[in-house]
């Protein structure tokens, strides 16, 4: 079938099933068997523009990953599993390979590295950002000071803060309206907010965190047309941020004078 349009569900199946490391001919008979409810290796070959012989190839490969079953009949049939299993298959996979993954980059790390990170680093892209944001948030041990705007504050980090505030972390939020507080508060029932004395929402500041009076990060908002907008906004804007680490970094040392300050966090 030529001509697809890249984003027909036919052509997002196949594209995503050749991520998740089966062949383009694996992946193009399975949304065959699949938008026919099962078939021959004819059917399967007319469908998917795979040649017949290359068919019983990539039904091999897709029994031994579990996605087909075949009917020993004359010819054979094949019969597609349900898209909610091909998609438990491929996420317990990958869950393995992401646990692998991260205990080999764990045993790679250094036993002794030393907490003080020298200097300031920088981070671009508003979900790398909050990727960044959501790592310290969730080593938080005694106290998480975060200002932030509206439309920063996602419902993943307010159950990270949710989550820190559960284990005994103290969680102080600033910058955000009145309108969200009250939900911020029946997710996080524990949580100090404090008032701005900046207006934070006329700045292109995005958001200021603290963690431990050990780690920090600054971001600001900058003009990007190219960005893409959960929202549509046409305005939006992407995000820019520093971090630093270590109770005596310079970025540490700056802002937690300034958090001090502003929230009345005792300085230590």
């Amino acid at each position: 079938m030529t001509g697809d349009v890249s984003d027909t569900p036919r052509s997002v199946a196949i594209e995503q099933l050749t991520e998740f490391d089966l062949s383009t001919y694996a992946a193009r008979s399975f949304v065959a068997l699949v938008s026919l409810g099962g078939g021959t290796a004819q059917d399967v070959s007319e469908v998917a523009e795979v040649p017949r012989t290359r068919v019983y190839d990539a039904v091999d490969e897709l029994e031994s990953h579990g996605l087909v079953d075949v009917q020993q009949s004359s010819p054979k049939r094949f019969w597609p599993v349900s898209a909610e299993t091909a998609g438990s298959h491929f996420e317990r996979a990958y869950t393995h390979r992401i646990a692998r993954l991260t205990e080999a980059l764990d045993d790679l790390e250094p036993r002794s590295a030393a907490d003080e990170q020298r200097g300031v680093w920088t981070v671009d892209g508003r979900t790398t950002i909050t990727e960044r944001i959501l790592e310290f948030v969730e080593g938080a041990d005694s106290e998480v000071v975060f200002m932030t705007v509206d439309e920063l504050l996602t419902d993943e980090l307010i159950d990270a803060l949710a989550a820190a505030s559960a284990r005994g972390v103290s969680v102080k939020l600033g910058g955000v309206d009145g309108a969200v507080e009250d939900d911020i508060l029946d997710r996080v029932p524990e949580a100090d907010l404090f008032d701005s004395i900046w207006a934070w929402s006329d700045t292109p500041a995005g958001r200021l965190v603290m963690v431990d009076q050990t780690r920090t990060l600054v971001s600001v908002l900058v003009d990007d047309p190219s960005f893409d907008s959960p929202d549509g906004d046409t305005l939006a804007r992407d995000e820019t941020a520093i971090w630093g680490s270590g109770s005596r970094n310079s970025l540490v040392v700056v802002l937690r004078a300034m958090f001090t300050w502003q929230s009345g966090t005792d300085a230590r």
